[in-house]
């Protein structure tokens, strides 16, 4: 296969991607609500009750997203040949097999289990420029993992870091979406 037909399949598969999925809004959307929730619950129950929120919102946050998009006339599903598949599986896996470190740095500082999922969860992100096709996830990424940064570094409360988290997370849905309205539908799409 030549080096254009390589890069007209890999374009085919991630626009596959993004019409899927809506360019990932829906699941920035769903996901940055539970951050908002998480926030709310650690003022209102404290800080241990909102780890856990962000923890079982966070096993909820695909299947929301997927029926969020299919009720906005998208599959969410991928073709069956689409190569970029497992690097959407990898990128969750490595997410979930680090989410126990930010449950660690709350042992250390419990304000430190925000920051340390926004670290986490930006790394995830990294990724979904290539599976998306669309430079927004690095700027995504990038703003999680710095933000989550500054907040452990400036003593940021657990609410701070939550509503953080989950407002960066919100800030971009739009610019998602924005994209989306752009993006020509795949036949059958």
């Amino acid at each position: 296969m030549t080096a254009a037909a390589l890069t007209a399949r890999l374009g085919d598969a991630q626009r596959d991607v993004r019409v899927a999925h809506l360019n990932g809004g829906s699941g920035m959307l769903v996901s940055g609500l539970v951050w908002i929730a998480s926030g709310v619950v650690a003022l209102t129950a404290g800080p241990r009750a909102a780890m856990l929120t962000n923890f079982f919102g966070g096993i909820a946050i695909f299947p929301l997203a997927m029926l969020l998009n299919r009720g906005l006339g998208r599959s969410g599903l991928l073709a069956d040949r689409n190569p970029l598949g497992d690097l959407a599986r990898e990128s969750a896996f490595m997410m979930v097999i680090c989410i126990p470190l930010a449950f660690v740095a709350a042992m250390v500082r419990v304000e430190w289990f925000f920051p340390a999922m926004m670290v986490v969860v930006g790394a995830h992100y990294l990724p979904f420029a290539t599976l998306f096709g669309m430079r927004l996830y690095w700027a995504l990424g990038g703003a999680m993992i710095a933000a989550g940064y500054l907040v452990a570094l400036g003593g940021g409360s657990v609410a701070q870091g939550a509503f953080v988290g989950g407002g960066l997370e919100l800030a971009f849905a739009p610019l998602a979406w924005l994209a989306a309205r752009r993006e020509p539908q795949l036949a059958g799409a």
